[in-house]
């Protein structure tokens, strides 16, 4: 670049696939990395431009001109396009737009910006092959040809009828077997899934993946066809609500990465920290109502960590895995006192485990004190079987509330969990021991 050594660049990139040099830009400044695309072919451009990382994509776009990233998105499917220009500030994505030579491309990305981006409807692409039930193969296959120019990716072939309500499909290996002259009518298959435009992106994705599909259409109220959502959209769902959650379950409020504000990053830190400290000062300030029977069995002090510790562990393993089947909208709809059932039981078999190995460690490090042992080992049993409800009721709760339940593990049960197993062992103690 410093030598402007053109020919170089074209050389070095013509094989390069538009993700690698999507990474390869994020090492540059906005400036330098305009230079490189400038050296490349405009559909390469645009398919390295829709890779970029969101936050970068967005000062990089900024030394563009409306002219150069309308030629860039007049390459791009409809639904990327639309999601690049919901990023732009309203006055630039208005004069974008007009630039878009394209004006089938321009009518369907006014559609899109209709929708809500978390939607099917924001997620979906007008892009797709459609063909009318009463046509012949002959007719499909050239429409097919005419159609084809302008989708990247062919799944199936969508039926409809002469309102453009969806019928159903025909697979592209039906249509090259069968004879020219047959009708769609004898060879499509009916009752395939949609979804409608309102319906959330986390049920779109649910769906896909239940029923392992590439695409799936996407209809209005009146059941007409009006795009198509693909697996590689569907991708792009999931990780992001696994990277939500992931952050939740750490105690992160807010969506940010390492490269933000030192005040973003610390905002969003801060509340369950907060949160976490409240809980430690309620914990000691517990401790303190049992001074008396500190001071008068100083033994019981050493096992502090070990009831915090477990209780904390037990109720996040409990509650990770109720948030993982949470995924699936169904997986508490039935049976939900049987698997409470299970959960009880897995919890007293583990607690009893971990209390017969508590119980034989303080006898022998106290001396055989067998009633010091039988009250840790008592209490630990407590601890896990209460720290399981809890893992499992809380996020339950938080579910029926529309809360993510993903805030239920980290720190939120951690604290919880502290709490009570303080109170569980202290009150043991209290009543069996002194």
């Amino acid at each position: 670049m410093e030598r402007n050594d053109n020919a170089f660049i074209k050389e070095s990139l013509q094989d390069a696939n538009h993700t690698d040099v999507s990474e390869l830009l994020e090492e540059f400044d906005a400036e330098n990395s305009k230079f490189i695309l400038n050296q490349l072919d405009e559909e390469l451009c645009a398919d390295v431009i829709n890779d970029l990382d969101t936050e970068i994509r967005i000062k990089f776009l900024k030394i563009f001109s409306p002219e150069e990233i309308a030629r860039y998105l007049d390459h791009l499917d409809s639904d990327d396009a639309v999601d690049i220009l919901n990023e732009l500030p309203a006055k630039a994505r208005e004069e974008v737009i007009p630039h878009i030579k394209n004006e089938e491309k321009v009518k369907n990305i006014l559609d899109l910006l209709r929708y809500d981006e978390d939607c099917a409807g924001g997620l979906m692409a007008k892009e797709l092959i459609k063909a009318n039930i009463n046509w012949t193969v002959i007719q499909t296959i050239e429409e097919i040809r005419r159609q084809a120019e302008n989708v990247q990716k062919i799944y199936s072939v969508y039926v409809v009828d002469d309102q453009d309500v969806l019928l159903g499909r025909v697979s592209l290996k039906e249509i090259i077997l069968t004879t020219d002259t047959r009708k769609i009518s004898n060879i499509y298959e009916e009752g395939i899934k949609s979804v409608p435009t309102y319906m959330p992106e986390e049920e779109v994705a649910a769906l896909m993946a239940k029923y392992d599909l590439e695409a799936v259409p996407v209809l209005n109220v009146q059941g007409q066809l009006l795009g198509r959502i693909t697996i590689d959209d569907i991708v792009d769902v999931i990780t992001e609500q696994a990277e939500e959650e992931r952050q939740l379950m750490s105690g992160i409020s807010e969506d940010v990465e390492e490269d933000d504000s030192i005040w973003m990053l610390s905002r969003a830190r801060l509340p369950w920290l907060i949160i976490g400290l409240a809980g430690g000062l309620l914990g000691a300030r517990f401790i303190g109502i049992f001074e008396a029977d500190i001071r008068q069995i100083a033994a019981i002090a050493f096992f502090i960590p070990l009831i915090t510790a477990t209780g904390g562990n037990v109720g996040i393993q409990s509650s990770t895995l109720v948030v993982q089947s949470l995924a699936n909208p169904s997986a508490f709809d039935e049976d939900l006192f049987h698997k409470m059932i299970k959960v009880f039981q897995v919890a007293i078999l583990n607690g009893i485990l971990l209390a017969i190995l508590v119980f034989v460690f303080v006898m022998i490090i106290n001396d055989r004190d067998l009633q010091l042992s039988m009250v840790v080992s008592v209490a630990l049993f407590s601890v896990v079987v209460i720290a399981s409800f809890l893992g499992t009721l809380i996020p339950l709760i938080l579910e029926k509330a529309g809360i993510n339940p993903a805030l239920a593990s980290g720190p939120f049960i951690t604290t919880a969990n502290d709490l009570v197993g303080l109170g569980i062992y202290f009150t043991i103690i209290h009543f069996l021991y002194t």
